[in-house]
């Protein structure tokens, strides 16, 4: 059984002020975690989530186990993504 993806509204806005080919790339990884996720994912020591990282940019997800749903929380460039979390 595979995983849902949920996108919280402010993933969603901040994908559309991204350049168009980089939202491209961000959605077709996460879509890829779907069937494989702990492949991509790697824990985020600060916190009880997972970082997915796709060129200079991170996606921050949280992993609900029993109901096999990823949460994308935050999307951002790795220079500032860590400060919005």
């Amino acid at each position: 059984m595979s995983y849902s993806i949920k996108w919280t509204p402010q993933v969603l806005k901040d994908l559309e002020k991204l350049p168009g080919d980089i939202t491209e790339r961000i959605i077709n990884k996460i879509e890829e975690l779907k069937f494989n996720p702990f492949h991509y994912l790697e824990h985020y020591g600060g916190a009880d989530v997972y970082k997915l990282r796709v060129g200079d940019y991170r996606a921050l997800i949280d992993v609900d186990f029993s109901k096999k749903i990823l949460k994308v929380r935050i999307v951002g460039h790795r220079k500032n993504i860590y400060k919005k979390f």
